[in-house]
């Protein structure tokens, strides 16, 4: 079986995770931290605004049962893309709305989708989504993991808008 990664940085990692996590064709998920330059960081560190990481959900996915595209439309109504380094009451670097592209195509969809996705008009402001080339993935500590499976009703501001 020939799986494919996507990493999305959408604000709190613990909501967006969910959503992805219960999406068919979505194998796997884990969040962690990407974009930065500290080696190895931890929750604490992500928290100064001082590494320069996001934090992301990293997954792995079928291409046969859903498509990057399909992955970037959940991405796109699971946040406020406008809302620079802001997620709902969360504010700092490591909330930023960024999509972390693994190679040349999904680069170029994002971009399109991107585009697409400011000229519909559903946002008053403009879309400050980061697209960028896949760094180093460091996986959030073990308490971060699933954290709304472990902890049902647990703080979320994502789910899916129209």
């Amino acid at each position: 079986m020939l799986m494919e990664r996507a990493s999305f940085g959408a604000g709190c990692f613990w909501g967006i995770e969910e959503v992805f996590r219960t999406t068919k064709g979505v194998i796997a998920t884990e969040v962690g931290y990407m974009g930065g330059s500290t080696e190895n960081p931890i929750y604490e560190q992500i928290c100064t605004d001082e590494t320069g990481h996001a934090e992301v959900v990293q997954l792995e996915f079928d291409p046969r049962q859903i498509t990057y595209e399909q992955l970037l439309s959940i991405f796109w109504k699971n946040h406020n893309p406008t809302t620079p380094n802001r997620d709902g009451p969360n504010e700092g670097t490591q909330y930023r709305s960024a999509i972390f592209y693994q190679n040349e195509v999904q680069k170029q969809l994002a971009e399109r989708v991107t585009k697409q996705v400011n000229a519909s008009g559903k946002w008053k402001s403009a879309v400050t989504t980061q697209i960028v080339t896949a760094d180093k993935f460091y996986a959030a500590e073990d308490y971060h993991q699933d954290y709304l499976v472990n902890h049902p009703g647990g703080y979320t501001c994502h789910y899916l808008r129209e």
